[in-house]
């Protein structure tokens, strides 16, 4: 699973094995490592939620999908999801999940596992 972070906005993208154990477990968890501590982040369904949700504690980003959301994904041709939280009166966090697709252009990272681009025949 990949995590992209930018200013009041989250973006996790997951290869085809992540969607697959994320539907039949319900949860899907990476860590990243420093010397003196560790970034967890990880997406986990949820029955009680209609949209997105998300929360940040402890050393722990938790991006919470509505469980309906993500029984099918591995089967169907949804892209992803998406959602914004309001915050406070100023202040709102975008969070997106996506399958994670080929790239087109030349990159040395493993896509073995990555989705079809549906934008070329990669």
């Amino acid at each position: 699973m990949k995590i992209r972070i930018r200013r009041n906005s989250i973006r996790l993208r997951l290869t085809k094995t992540e969607v697959d154990s994320l539907s039949k477990t319900g949860f899907y968890t990476e860590e990243t490592n420093f010397p003196n501590n560790t970034l967890v982040y990880k997406i986990s369904a949820k029955d009680t939620i209609e949209a997105m949700e998300a929360s940040f504690k402890g050393n722990t980003i938790t991006v919470y999908i509505p469980k309906k959301d993500c029984l099918d994904w591995p089967t169907n041709t949804k892209i992803g999801f998406q959602n914004t939280l309001k915050i406070d009166q100023d202040n709102t966090l975008s969070i997106m999940v996506e399958k994670d697709f080929v790239c087109m252009d030349e990159t040395v990272e493993d896509q073995t596992d990555n989705y079809p681009n549906p934008k070329g025949n990669i």
